[in-house]
């Protein structure tokens, strides 16, 4: 995945490097000449077939021929391909199935077949090479790194394997790179997640760590464990790291406490995976946004998100996209994924070359009175609060309060607090403010008093640890919701609420 020896890394970090710029020049060509060999290969397929791919000349005959759908538009074809039928939705049969939990389909299996693995294993290559050719930093290669993954045990569906893409993907690390890896693919086979936590903190102890990488809860629970064991700071334990790695969740909201836990400031690096591919990373150190990965075997389109639920919404490709928008982020792919939506919704923050932030999930939203707030908008209010009242937050998440008879509804925000306000009430207002900034329609229900200002609920310590465990999601790739439309996630908080 990544190579050992920093004196052998510079020249190839220069020479991949050079490679993404030159692509990034020809995104929208490659777009188009990913979107033919799709469909020349996807025609033969039963899927193809189904849905007359032999008549797709354009992008427009390619719409009208492929509707959107999500998991639950493509499981007839995957519950084929699971009875090990060939050629459904792709060529042949996949090599793995990526298992995931659903929000709404339960677990779900998505195919990585022979042209698509290396979409998933060269991507986090690239971002650090990247990085490597960019800073000209190299010396952390010659340390050690945590690559926690799933187990990388695989079972098999249909004859073929299956597991965590992350499991899967522990296969795939080239032998050069095993010397360096920790924890052990023993601790790595470890399911219960505290379990596992604890013997990467016995594995990595006096270690020489210089790449961390995970999902920053993971990490900031991983650091929390390290000081308790030792009492000292991350940087005196490892004085030679240097690198953390992430995706999975915005990383702004935990910035400031991990770096406050290592004991000092360090590069990062942010990456956009998913079970269903490999979509941008971060390739610069001064500019915002994550390069999309348009040359490795998926087509891209966009659906501006006021449309997203609409029964034939408006489909952009790159080249019609425009900066600032958000889009529901739908790909076409060599794994024999069509017109299939991930549930994340970007925002273009440039167009050459072409660099997206992920902004939130399609299906977490709050809309209960009309407002459609967005993650990235209470993201952004709570960390203007927050800095401006030298505050820090463990976690948080918002739901509706629907008020039933007399009295009006809110939203309420539940959040641990790793540094409370010493005026909750200022807080709270401050909050509420940066709201109606960030979203129009709920400025106009606060106006209009049909809502009250937000509720704060605040949280004892580890409460978001402690809900994730009874909903046995602790650990892994698995993260709290920043928007739920329902009470679902809040009426389970309530046991957490500080009396």
């Amino acid at each position: 995945m990544f190579n050992i020896k920093s004196l052998l890394a510079k020249p190839f970090a220069k020479m991949v490097y050079h490679k993404l710029q030159k692509e990034a020049k020809t995104a929208v060509a490659d777009q188009q000449s990913i979107l033919n060999q799709l469909v020349k290969i996807g025609k033969g397929t039963k899927f193809g077939k189904d849905h007359g791919l032999d008549q797709v000349a354009d992008y427009e005959s390619f719409k009208k021929a492929v509707p959107i759908k999500d998991y639950e538009g493509l499981k007839s074809y995957i519950e084929e391909v699971k009875k090990g039928t060939p050629n459904v939705l792709w060529k042949g049969k996949p090599i793995y199935f990526a298992k995931t939990s659903g929000t709404t389909s339960g677990v779900k299996y998505i195919p990585i077949t022979k042209d698509s693995i290396s979409n998933h294993i060269n991507g986090a290559r690239n971002a650090i090479l990247t990085y490597m050719a960019t800073t000209g930093k190299t010396k952390f290669a010659d340390g050690r790194m945590i690559f926690l993954s799933g187990s990388p045990i695989l079972e098999r569906v249909g004859g073929i394997p299956t597991g965590r893409l992350s499991g899967i993907v522990n296969h795939h690390i080239p032998a050069y790179l095993r010397s360096n890896q920790l924890p052990s693919f023993e601790t790595n086979c470890i399911e219960e997640w505290e379990e596992k936590l604890e013997k990467v903190v016995e594995e990595t102890l006096g270690k020489d760590m210089t790449l961390i990488g995970g999902i920053p809860p993971w990490m900031q629970m991983y650091f929390d464990n390290l000081v308790a064991k030792t009492g000292k700071p991350v940087k005196e334990l490892f004085p030679n790291l240097q690198l953390l790695v992430q995706g999975g969740v915005n990383f702004e909201p935990y910035k400031s406490k991990l770096f406050e836990t290592i004991g000092k400031e360090i590069d990062t690096i942010e990456l956009f995976p998913a079970s269903e591919g490999f979509f941008a990373f971060q390739d610069t150190r001064d500019q915002q946004g994550l390069l999309l990965n348009t040359n490795s075997g998926i087509f891209y389109e966009f659906i501006p998100l006021a449309e997203v639920h609409n029964e034939n919404p408006t489909r952009y490709s790159l080249d019609e996209v425009k900066l600032g928008e958000q889009y529901a982020l739908i790909i076409n792919s060599n794994a024999g994924l069509w017109g299939y939506s991930i549930g994340d919704t970007v925002k273009f923050v440039s167009v050459d070359p072409y660099r997206i932030i992920v902004s939130g999930r399609v299906k977490h939203f709050i809309s209960a009175f009309g407002e459609h707030v967005i993650g990235e908008e209470v993201e952004q209010a709570l960390l203007k609060a927050a800095n401006e009242m030298e505050v820090s937050v463990v976690e948080f998440t918002v739901a509706p309060f629907i008020q039933q008879g007399s009295g009006k509804s809110y939203h309420e925000w539940f959040i641990e607090f790793e540094k409370a306000p010493s005026n909750m009430e200022l807080f709270s207002q401050k909050l509420n403010a940066y709201m109606c900034e960030k979203n129009v329609y709920y400025q106009d229900l606060i106006v209009g008093n049909i809502l009250e200002p937000l509720h704060i609920s605040s949280l004892q310590k580890n409460a978001f640890i402690n809900y994730m465990r009874a909903q046995g999601k602790l650990g892994g790739q698995n993260k709290v919701p920043r928007l739920s439309n329902d009470r679902k996630i809040a009426e389970d908080l309530t046991v957490y609420i500080n009396k």
